[in-house]
């Protein structure tokens, strides 16, 4: 359980990245709407150009999966369940929040799920990927992500 003192530290954390990313946000808005196009450029200019803009793109998407993800703590806070794990419900701790804010999972879950998405990206880049076979729990190998029976 978290202290008042606690909860006001995570929710001045949580603005703070708000009010970064509203900042960056209205940054990027500003230099695409000011952004004057040359005439008379080569094909690699306006390539490169292309390709800095699908780049700004990304970076605005992954900025607004964030503020989702700020909003969403925002409201957990506000309940009083930001310190509690969203996988298995035990307590993540001050230090792991007040370091990443937006985390919904305490460090032994975030770990567990790391090492499931290591495994899979292994598998997909051809590697072994060790499985449970959900029927009499052996284990199974396979290449490729595919289960060998």
């Amino acid at each position: 359980m978290l202290s008042e003192s606690e909860k006001a530290q995570i929710r001045q954390a949580l603005h703070d990245a708000k009010r970064r990313l509203a900042r960056t946000g209205q940054h990027a808005l500003s230099y695409s709407m000011n952004h004057e196009r040359n005439i008379g450029r080569d094909s690699i200019d306006e390539s490169m150009e292309e390709e800095i803009f699908s780049t700004e793109m990304r970076l605005h998407d992954r900025e607004k999966f964030l503020l989702v993800k700020i909003n969403k703590q925002m409201v957990r806070l506000d309940g009083g369940t930001i310190d509690v794990c969203e996988e298995c419900g035990e307590s993540i701790s001050f230090r792991r929040l007040l370091a990443r804010p937006v985390s919904t999972l305490c460090i032994d879950c975030k770990e567990q799920s790391e090492k499931e998405e290591a495994t899979i990206a292994q598998a997909g880049r051809g590697g072994v990927l060790e499985t449970a076979d959900a029927t009499d729990g052996e284990r199974g190998l396979s290449r490729g992500g595919a289960l060998e029976e």
